[in-house]
């Protein structure tokens, strides 16, 4: 059984930066992991994953260019750089894993193996 953790949330500026990561409790060395966010009235919507092997990445469209995502065996985590926030990035941020790469950008998640309990980004103008 895996248990992930997040940190690192909180209030920034717009055109501010925040760094999250996400502790894991458990063998994650086989699971791909990442990052989802759902915003006030949306729905949950995958951000950026790394696979196991670190071989593969995935970004959502819009934080292309401003997002940066790795892992680190050691640590058993993953963290999330977000640069030049804008106030559509406010959301509760959630870390996953699971062994299926394409689970990590399927819309929603749905069928996640792990989920943390998510922590809130607010951006403000």
């Amino acid at each position: 059984q895996v248990q992930l953790e997040e940190s690192g949330g909180g209030l920034v500026r717009a055109g501010g930066s925040l760094s999250l990561s996400c502790t894991a409790s458990g063998r994650t060395n086989d699971l791909h992991m990442g990052w989802f966010r759902q915003a006030p009235g949306k729905e949950r919507e995958p951000v950026a994953a790394i696979s196991w092997s670190r071989s593969s990445i995935y970004y959502k469209d819009s934080v292309k260019g401003r997002f940066t995502i790795s892992r680190g065996y050691a640590t058993n985590s993953v963290s999330l750089k977000m640069n030049s926030l804008q106030p559509e990035d406010t959301a509760v941020y959630y870390c996953a894993a699971d062994p299926r790469w394409a689970t990590m950008s399927s819309a929603t998640g749905l069928n996640m193996d792990y989920w943390g309990k998510g922590i809130l980004v607010t951006v403000s103008t």
